[in-house]
Protein backbone atom coordinates (compact mmCIF):
# COMPACT_ATOMS: atom_id res chain seq x y z
CA UNK A 1 0.00 0.00 0.00
CA UNK A 2 2.45 2.37 1.29
CA UNK A 3 5.05 1.29 -2.43
CA UNK A 4 1.60 2.18 -4.69
CA UNK A 5 0.85 5.35 -2.81
CA UNK A 6 4.62 6.07 -2.96
CA UNK A 7 4.63 5.93 -6.69
CA UNK A 8 1.55 7.71 -7.41
CA UNK A 9 3.24 10.68 -5.36
CA UNK A 10 6.61 9.87 -7.68
CA UNK A 11 4.20 10.44 -10.83
CA UNK A 12 2.46 13.46 -9.71
CA UNK A 13 5.79 15.25 -8.89
CA UNK A 14 6.27 17.17 -12.14
CA UNK A 15 3.02 18.88 -11.87
CA UNK A 16 2.80 19.10 -7.54
CA UNK A 17 6.76 19.55 -7.05
CA UNK A 18 5.99 23.45 -5.58
CA UNK A 19 3.58 21.77 -3.02
CA UNK A 20 6.38 19.81 -1.65
CA UNK A 21 7.89 22.04 1.08
CA UNK A 22 4.15 23.16 2.47
CA UNK A 23 5.03 21.31 5.78
CA UNK A 24 8.06 20.14 7.80
CA UNK A 25 7.77 16.61 9.28
CA UNK A 26 8.92 17.21 12.97
CA UNK A 27 9.63 15.11 16.08
CA UNK A 28 6.50 15.62 19.06
CA UNK A 29 7.41 17.27 22.08
CA UNK A 30 10.41 19.13 23.68
CA UNK A 31 13.70 21.01 21.87
CA UNK A 32 14.10 19.88 18.40
CA UNK A 33 17.81 19.77 17.20
CA UNK A 34 18.35 21.49 14.28
CA UNK A 35 19.24 18.88 12.06
CA UNK A 36 15.26 18.45 11.92
CA UNK A 37 14.09 21.75 11.65
CA UNK A 38 16.18 22.78 9.01
CA UNK A 39 15.23 22.22 5.36
CA UNK A 40 18.27 23.12 3.67
CA UNK A 41 21.84 22.84 6.28
CA UNK A 42 24.44 21.69 4.14
CA UNK A 43 24.53 22.39 0.53
CA UNK A 44 27.41 20.37 -0.59
CA UNK A 45 27.39 17.89 -3.60
CA UNK A 46 26.73 14.29 -3.53
CA UNK A 47 28.65 12.93 -6.64
CA UNK A 48 32.44 12.05 -6.40
CA UNK A 49 34.00 13.51 -9.22
CA UNK A 50 34.78 9.92 -10.89
CA UNK A 51 31.06 10.29 -11.56
CA UNK A 52 31.10 14.51 -12.77
CA UNK A 53 34.37 14.13 -14.78
CA UNK A 54 34.60 18.08 -14.73
CA UNK A 55 38.41 18.14 -14.76
CA UNK A 56 38.77 15.36 -17.58
CA UNK A 57 35.81 17.66 -19.52
CA UNK A 58 38.10 21.56 -19.05
CA UNK A 59 41.11 19.35 -20.00
CA UNK A 60 39.42 18.90 -23.55
CA UNK A 61 37.66 22.04 -23.80
CA UNK A 62 42.04 23.44 -23.33
CA UNK A 63 42.81 21.27 -26.24
CA UNK A 64 39.79 22.28 -28.48
CA UNK A 65 40.70 25.46 -29.84
CA UNK A 66 43.79 24.03 -31.25
CA UNK A 67 41.71 22.37 -33.58
CA UNK A 68 39.97 25.61 -35.55
CA UNK A 69 41.55 27.38 -38.14
CA UNK A 70 40.11 30.72 -37.47
CA UNK A 71 38.94 31.95 -34.13
CA UNK A 72 36.38 30.84 -31.15
CA UNK A 73 34.38 34.21 -32.36
CA UNK A 74 34.69 33.49 -36.11
CA UNK A 75 33.03 29.83 -35.28
CA UNK A 76 30.22 30.88 -33.19
CA UNK A 77 29.30 33.92 -35.31
CA UNK A 78 29.61 31.19 -38.93
CA UNK A 79 27.58 28.13 -36.59
CA UNK A 80 24.62 31.10 -35.48
CA UNK A 81 24.20 32.08 -39.34
CA UNK A 82 24.04 27.98 -39.76
CA UNK A 83 21.20 27.81 -37.55
CA UNK A 84 19.51 30.71 -38.40
CA UNK A 85 19.85 29.28 -42.33
CA UNK A 86 18.54 25.62 -41.60
CA UNK A 87 21.20 24.21 -42.34
CA UNK A 88 21.99 20.43 -41.42
CA UNK A 89 24.17 20.30 -37.86
CA UNK A 90 26.61 17.66 -37.59
CA UNK A 91 28.51 15.80 -34.47
CA UNK A 92 31.65 16.95 -34.98
CA UNK A 93 30.70 20.26 -35.25
CA UNK A 94 28.37 20.30 -32.42
CA UNK A 95 30.95 18.58 -30.25
CA UNK A 96 33.49 21.00 -30.94
CA UNK A 97 31.27 24.14 -30.51
CA UNK A 98 30.15 22.41 -26.89
CA UNK A 99 33.93 22.23 -25.92
CA UNK A 100 34.28 26.03 -27.62
CA UNK A 101 31.78 27.35 -25.19
CA UNK A 102 32.80 29.97 -22.17
CA UNK A 103 29.94 31.91 -20.94
CA UNK A 104 25.84 31.36 -20.85
CA UNK A 105 25.59 33.30 -24.12
CA UNK A 106 27.66 30.72 -25.48
CA UNK A 107 25.64 28.16 -24.06
CA UNK A 108 22.67 29.94 -25.36
CA UNK A 109 23.68 29.18 -28.88
CA UNK A 110 24.81 25.72 -28.02
CA UNK A 111 21.06 25.12 -26.30
CA UNK A 112 19.77 26.02 -29.73
CA UNK A 113 21.96 23.63 -31.79
CA UNK A 114 21.38 20.35 -29.33
CA UNK A 115 17.74 21.44 -30.21
CA UNK A 116 18.24 21.15 -34.09
CA UNK A 117 20.46 17.83 -33.50
CA UNK A 118 17.77 16.28 -32.09
CA UNK A 119 14.98 17.56 -34.11
CA UNK A 120 17.29 16.01 -37.07
CA UNK A 121 18.01 12.60 -35.50
CA UNK A 122 15.55 11.68 -33.18
CA UNK A 123 15.06 8.84 -35.76
CA UNK A 124 18.67 7.73 -35.50
CA UNK A 125 19.91 8.73 -31.63
CA UNK A 126 20.86 4.66 -31.31
CA UNK A 127 24.85 4.38 -31.19
CA UNK A 128 25.51 7.96 -31.50
CA UNK A 129 27.51 10.17 -30.00
CA UNK A 130 25.99 11.21 -26.37
CA UNK A 131 25.91 14.83 -25.95
CA UNK A 132 23.45 14.34 -22.62
CA UNK A 133 26.55 14.25 -20.49
CA UNK A 134 28.74 17.16 -22.33
CA UNK A 135 26.00 19.46 -22.20
CA UNK A 136 25.30 19.20 -18.25
CA UNK A 137 28.92 19.11 -17.48
CA UNK A 138 29.15 22.56 -19.63
CA UNK A 139 26.29 23.57 -17.39
CA UNK A 140 27.85 22.28 -14.15
CA UNK A 141 31.18 23.68 -15.01
CA UNK A 142 29.39 27.45 -15.54
CA UNK A 143 26.59 27.22 -12.59
CA UNK A 144 23.60 26.74 -15.05
CA UNK A 145 21.89 24.69 -13.10
CA UNK A 146 18.40 25.92 -14.11
CA UNK A 147 19.20 25.58 -17.86
CA UNK A 148 20.24 22.19 -17.63
CA UNK A 149 16.92 21.39 -15.40
CA UNK A 150 14.64 23.35 -18.19
CA UNK A 151 16.52 21.76 -21.04
CA UNK A 152 16.03 18.10 -19.49
CA UNK A 153 12.51 18.26 -18.67
CA UNK A 154 11.31 19.86 -21.77
CA UNK A 155 9.09 17.33 -23.31
CA UNK A 156 10.48 18.15 -26.83
CA UNK A 157 14.11 16.93 -26.06
CA UNK A 158 12.56 13.48 -24.92
CA UNK A 159 15.39 11.04 -25.79
CA UNK A 160 17.96 13.20 -26.05
CA UNK A 161 18.99 12.46 -22.78
CA UNK A 162 18.74 8.70 -22.58
CA UNK A 163 21.47 8.50 -19.80
CA UNK A 164 21.56 8.50 -15.78
CA UNK A 165 24.33 10.33 -15.90
CA UNK A 166 23.00 13.47 -16.88
CA UNK A 167 19.86 13.26 -15.24
CA UNK A 168 22.51 12.56 -12.16
CA UNK A 169 24.51 15.60 -12.77
CA UNK A 170 21.64 17.87 -13.01
CA UNK A 171 19.66 16.70 -10.10
CA UNK A 172 23.40 16.72 -8.29
CA UNK A 173 23.46 20.57 -9.43
CA UNK A 174 20.24 21.65 -7.66
CA UNK A 175 21.17 19.61 -4.36
CA UNK A 176 24.06 21.94 -4.17
CA UNK A 177 21.76 24.84 -4.43
CA UNK A 178 19.27 24.07 -2.40
CA UNK A 179 16.65 23.75 -5.36
CA UNK A 180 15.23 20.35 -4.12
CA UNK A 181 12.09 20.64 -6.01
CA UNK A 182 13.31 20.82 -9.48
CA UNK A 183 15.77 18.06 -8.52
CA UNK A 184 12.31 16.35 -7.81
CA UNK A 185 11.05 17.68 -10.95
CA UNK A 186 14.11 16.22 -13.03
CA UNK A 187 13.92 12.29 -11.18
CA UNK A 188 10.05 12.63 -12.29
CA UNK A 189 11.27 13.42 -15.63
CA UNK A 190 13.34 10.60 -15.81
CA UNK A 191 11.49 7.99 -14.41
CA UNK A 192 8.53 9.26 -16.90
CA UNK A 193 11.13 8.76 -19.50
CA UNK A 194 12.10 5.39 -18.39
CA UNK A 195 15.81 5.86 -17.61
CA UNK A 196 17.10 3.24 -15.72
CA UNK A 197 17.94 4.46 -12.15
CA UNK A 198 21.48 3.53 -10.83
CA UNK A 199 22.71 3.79 -6.91
CA UNK A 200 23.96 7.49 -7.57
CA UNK A 201 20.21 8.17 -8.51
CA UNK A 202 19.03 6.60 -5.36
CA UNK A 203 21.52 8.42 -3.50
CA UNK A 204 20.15 11.75 -5.07
CA UNK A 205 16.67 10.37 -5.03
CA UNK A 206 16.85 9.93 -1.35
CA UNK A 207 19.08 12.91 -0.45
CA UNK A 208 16.61 14.98 -2.16
CA UNK A 209 13.51 13.79 -0.29
CA UNK A 210 15.57 14.05 3.23
CA UNK A 211 16.02 17.89 2.69
CA UNK A 212 12.27 18.48 1.43
CA UNK A 213 11.14 16.53 4.49
CA UNK A 214 7.66 16.44 3.86
CA UNK A 215 5.07 13.41 3.79
CA UNK A 216 4.53 13.28 0.34
CA UNK A 217 8.79 13.41 -0.13
CA UNK A 218 8.86 10.75 2.56
CA UNK A 219 6.60 8.28 0.12
CA UNK A 220 8.50 8.95 -2.34
CA UNK A 221 11.63 7.74 -0.42
CA UNK A 222 10.33 5.09 1.11
CA UNK A 223 8.41 3.68 -2.44
CA UNK A 224 11.73 4.18 -4.03
CA UNK A 225 13.74 1.52 -1.33
CA UNK A 226 10.87 -0.74 -1.93
CA UNK A 227 10.42 -1.00 -5.44
CA UNK A 228 14.40 -1.08 -5.67
CA UNK A 229 14.64 -4.02 -3.03
CA UNK A 230 11.56 -5.99 -4.69
CA UNK A 231 13.98 -5.85 -7.99
CA UNK A 232 16.55 -6.76 -6.39
CA UNK A 233 19.10 -3.44 -6.93
CA UNK A 234 21.79 -2.44 -5.25
CA UNK A 235 21.28 0.59 -3.28
CA UNK A 236 23.75 1.91 -1.06
CA UNK A 237 24.56 2.65 2.10
CA UNK A 238 24.17 6.12 1.70
CA UNK A 239 20.91 6.16 0.29
CA UNK A 240 19.86 4.19 3.30
CA UNK A 241 21.40 6.37 5.62
CA UNK A 242 18.92 9.63 3.95
CA UNK A 243 16.12 7.17 4.44
CA UNK A 244 16.63 6.47 8.08
CA UNK A 245 16.91 10.22 8.88
CA UNK A 246 13.84 11.26 6.88
CA UNK A 247 12.35 8.44 9.04
CA UNK A 248 13.22 9.67 12.22
CA UNK A 249 12.45 13.36 10.72
CA UNK A 250 9.00 11.94 10.03
CA UNK A 251 9.18 10.70 13.74
CA UNK A 252 8.52 6.86 11.95
CA UNK A 253 10.93 5.24 14.95
CA UNK A 254 9.98 1.75 13.87
CA UNK A 255 10.59 2.11 9.61
CA UNK A 256 14.07 4.19 10.92
CA UNK A 257 15.36 0.82 12.42
CA UNK A 258 14.32 -1.45 9.94
CA UNK A 259 15.85 0.77 7.30
CA UNK A 260 18.75 0.80 8.94
CA UNK A 261 18.93 -3.32 9.88
CA UNK A 262 19.48 -3.26 5.90
CA UNK A 263 22.62 -1.63 5.60
CA UNK A 264 25.41 -4.01 4.82
CA UNK A 265 28.00 -2.24 6.71
CA UNK A 266 26.90 0.05 9.16
CA UNK A 267 30.46 0.99 10.65
CA UNK A 268 30.81 4.36 9.22
CA UNK A 269 30.78 7.18 11.67
CA UNK A 270 27.45 8.35 9.78
CA UNK A 271 25.78 5.13 10.77
CA UNK A 272 27.36 5.04 14.39
CA UNK A 273 25.34 8.37 14.63
CA UNK A 274 22.24 7.07 13.44
CA UNK A 275 22.32 3.98 15.66
CA UNK A 276 22.62 6.00 18.71
CA UNK A 277 19.88 8.03 17.51
CA UNK A 278 17.72 5.51 16.60
CA UNK A 279 18.27 4.33 20.14
CA UNK A 280 17.94 7.25 21.84
CA UNK A 281 14.36 8.76 20.20
CA UNK A 282 12.91 4.76 21.09
CA UNK A 283 14.01 4.75 24.38
CA UNK A 284 16.57 2.08 24.26
CA UNK A 285 18.73 4.52 26.58
CA UNK A 286 20.93 1.53 27.85
CA UNK A 287 21.64 0.46 24.98
CA UNK A 288 22.58 4.06 23.23
CA UNK A 289 25.00 4.08 26.88
CA UNK A 290 26.53 0.69 26.15
CA UNK A 291 27.56 1.65 22.49
CA UNK A 292 28.98 5.24 23.79
CA UNK A 293 30.49 3.43 26.49
CA UNK A 294 32.13 1.27 23.88
CA UNK A 295 34.21 3.86 21.97
CA UNK A 296 36.08 4.71 25.08
CA UNK A 297 39.44 2.87 24.79
CA UNK A 298 41.78 5.38 27.39
CA UNK A 299 44.58 2.99 27.17
CA UNK A 300 44.58 3.47 23.25
CA UNK A 301 47.11 5.02 21.14
CA UNK A 302 47.05 8.35 20.44
CA UNK A 303 47.30 8.09 16.91
CA UNK A 304 44.24 5.54 16.94
CA UNK A 305 41.14 7.23 15.34
CA UNK A 306 37.90 7.05 18.12
CA UNK A 307 34.76 6.99 16.56
CA UNK A 308 32.85 10.63 16.98
CA UNK A 309 29.60 11.53 17.86
CA UNK A 310 27.68 14.87 16.88
CA UNK A 311 26.36 17.08 19.32
CA UNK A 312 23.47 16.87 18.15
CA UNK A 313 23.09 13.14 18.43
CA UNK A 314 24.56 13.27 21.71
CA UNK A 315 21.75 16.19 22.99
CA UNK A 316 19.15 14.01 22.12
CA UNK A 317 20.28 11.25 24.32
CA UNK A 318 20.48 13.65 27.05
CA UNK A 319 17.31 14.89 26.75
CA UNK A 320 15.45 11.42 26.42
CA UNK A 321 17.06 10.48 29.80
CA UNK A 322 16.69 13.35 31.28
CA UNK A 323 14.40 12.89 34.25
CA UNK A 324 15.22 8.94 34.06
CA UNK A 325 16.93 6.96 36.22
CA UNK A 326 20.00 6.60 33.49
CA UNK A 327 20.48 10.12 33.49
CA UNK A 328 23.40 10.31 35.68
CA UNK A 329 25.12 7.24 33.42
CA UNK A 330 24.44 9.71 30.56
CA UNK A 331 25.94 12.75 31.76
CA UNK A 332 28.91 10.88 32.78
CA UNK A 333 29.91 9.12 29.50
CA UNK A 334 29.23 12.63 27.55
CA UNK A 335 31.90 14.50 29.74
CA UNK A 336 34.28 10.84 29.45
CA UNK A 337 33.22 11.45 25.22
CA UNK A 338 34.18 15.13 25.34
CA UNK A 339 37.44 15.28 27.31
CA UNK A 340 38.43 12.64 24.83
CA UNK A 341 37.17 15.08 21.92
CA UNK A 342 34.80 12.18 20.55
CA UNK A 343 32.14 14.78 20.38
CA UNK A 344 31.93 17.25 17.61
CA UNK A 345 29.94 19.86 16.04
CA UNK A 346 29.94 19.01 12.77
CA UNK A 347 25.87 18.20 12.57
CA UNK A 348 24.06 15.02 11.47
CA UNK A 349 23.23 16.99 8.53
CA UNK A 350 27.03 18.05 7.29
CA UNK A 351 27.69 13.86 7.89
CA UNK A 352 24.62 13.41 5.37
CA UNK A 353 25.91 15.62 2.51
CA UNK A 354 29.26 14.69 3.03
CA UNK A 355 30.85 15.01 -0.43
CA UNK A 356 32.02 11.36 -1.84
CA UNK A 357 35.64 10.34 -2.02
CA UNK A 358 34.92 8.32 -5.16
CA UNK A 359 36.99 5.45 -5.94
CA UNK A 360 40.44 4.22 -4.90
CA UNK A 361 42.44 3.11 -7.76
CA UNK A 362 44.26 -0.09 -7.20
CA UNK A 363 48.19 0.36 -6.55
CA UNK A 364 49.08 -1.00 -9.63
CA UNK A 365 46.78 1.35 -11.73
CA UNK A 366 48.41 4.10 -9.97
CA UNK A 367 52.06 4.03 -11.40
CA UNK A 368 52.95 1.00 -14.03
CA UNK A 369 56.40 2.50 -14.95
CA UNK A 370 59.05 3.27 -12.96
CA UNK A 371 60.19 6.59 -11.83
CA UNK A 372 64.01 5.42 -12.08
CA UNK A 373 64.20 3.81 -15.38
CA UNK A 374 61.38 4.50 -16.68
CA UNK A 375 60.43 0.93 -17.76
CA UNK A 376 57.37 -0.99 -17.28
CA UNK A 377 56.70 -2.12 -13.54
CA UNK A 378 55.89 -6.49 -14.08
CA UNK A 379 55.79 -7.28 -10.69
CA UNK A 380 54.63 -5.44 -7.26
CA UNK A 381 57.66 -6.84 -5.57
CA UNK A 382 59.13 -4.63 -8.29
CA UNK A 383 57.65 -1.55 -7.34
CA UNK A 384 60.02 1.40 -5.22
Amino acid sequence: MVQSVGMMALARVGKHCRSLVSSKGLLCGGVQPSWIESGVGAKRYLLSDDVIKLQNFQQRKLAVPYLLSGSKENFFELFSQKLQGKELIMRDELKLLLHLCQSADDVAIARNAIYRYHQENQNFAFGEFRFGPLFVRLCYELGLEDLAAATLTDESMRGFFNDATSFNITMDMLFMKGSYEDALKVLGTMRSQKIQFNKDTMTLACGTCYKLNTPESYKICTALIEEAQTKGHFIPRHAYCFAVALALRQNDIKRAQSLYSQIMSPDSRLCQNLRVLILAKSGAVTDAISILSSTRSPNSPSFVKKPQFSQEVVDVLCLQSEGQPHMKKVEHIVTQLKRADQVIKQTLDDMLCQTPTGKRKPIMEERRTSRRTLKPLHSTLLSE
